[in-house]
């Protein structure tokens, strides 16, 4: 977790940017009581003279902020020690069955106007949700589902392992054939969730809801706190596999999320919403990852110190309004008026 370094850098900056803004403040007074000798008539210095303070206020706040991130975020995404004993659970209904395969799902991508699997788009959606979930205290735990309910992955912290379950991978090879069974299974795999903590386990059901399976869901574990069934797949089109049409049923996966207590959201087009994953109490809010926070640091850093280290010659070449004659000979008189 990031949030608490970005908070901590934040603090430091605020509070150098404060003490580097009443270092200018006496340092103009002192100045301005020999502006006159300094620049003239005028009193002020060029633009680039009275933005100095700014600059260098700002810079310094910068430079602060970007050392601390980098002092206390960990350099990579692999430094993160899992804690032993999980807090929290994601617990992944993934329909497995042969339709999940077919290539009618997704917007079109760039410069190609090819579909993407159903499952390879389901994929992309869950990333939403995986990015977001604390591995030092979350488990997630993948059951695949279509004639019956199958554990794939139990309570691993690795997402990179769950993320390749929806890399096209015939996953539906390790079932018996037939007709999919969607709410038998996902009934049958929800019962691995009452050995959980009450409150701590999110649901995600993972589907086009091509099923004709009609069973009603048993009763819901207490573990389960929140649901969200996820539809990929056409819901206007129809494909062809094994002898009848398949497409995404909405109707089915609205129903199936009402029993299931919680929400549906067809994901074939557009990806979770943020204002949905941020009412699931599962997942954390996003400050984003370690490593893009830490080049975030190292930009800031950069900038900050280039400024400053570009102010004094900028300073020295162009602070200073050149004076007119006139200017000159009124100064010169001043001061020979005081030498006397």
């Amino acid at each position: 977790m990031v949030d608490q370094p970005v908070s901590v850098a934040t603090t430091a900056a605020i509070i150098v940017l404060l003490l580097a803004w009443l270092a200018e403040k006496l340092h103009a007074r002192r100045v301005g009581r020999i502006s006159f000798l300094i620049f003239g008539s005028k009193r002020s210095g060029t633009s680039i003279a009275q933005l100095a303070p700014v600059l260098r206020c700002l810079s310094l706040a910068g430079c602060i902020w970007g050392l601390t991130i980098l002092l206390l975020v960990p350099a990579s995404v692999g430094e993160v020690q899992p804690d032993p004993e999980a807090s929290k659970h994601l617990l992944i209904c993934l329909d497995a069955s042969p339709s999940m395969f077919l290539e009618d799902a997704g917007p079109k991508q760039p410069g190609s106007d090819e579909p993407m699997q159903r499952m390879v788009r389901a994929g992309e959606v869950m990333r939403a949700v995986l990015d977001r979930i604390d591995a030092e205290k979350t488990r997630v735990t993948v059951f695949g589902v279509y004639t019956r309910a199958v554990p794939i992955l139990e309570e691993t912290f690795d997402k990179s392992v769950v993320n390749n379950l929806f890399d096209g991978l015939p996953i539906f090879a390790a079932f018996e054939q037939g007709e999919t069974q969607l709410s038998s299974s996902i009934s049958d795999a929800i019962e691995y969730a009452r050995r959980w903590p009450e409150g701590s386990t999110l649901l995600l059901v993972v589907s086009d809801g091509d099923s004709k399976d009609s069973t009603p869901i048993r009763a819901i574990p207490k573990a389960i706190a929140e649901t969200l069934v996820i539809g990929v797949g056409k819901t206007n089109a129809a494909t062809t596999i094994a002898g009848h049409p398949s497409r995404q049923d909405a109707a089915s996966l609205r129903k199936l999320a009402q029993d299931l207590r919680g929400t549906y959201f067809d994901a074939n087009q557009i990806h979770l919403p943020t204002s949905l994953l941020d009412r699931l109490s599962m997942v954390q809010p996003r400050v984003g990852s370690p490593v893009q926070i830490r080049d975030a640091a190292l930009l800031t850093f950069t900038i900050g110190a280039s400024v400053l280290a570009s102010l004094l010659p900028l300073l020295v070449l162009t602070g200073i309004p050149k004076h007119e004659e006139s200017d000159d000979s009124l100064v010169s008189a001043n001061l020979l008026g005081g030498a006397r």
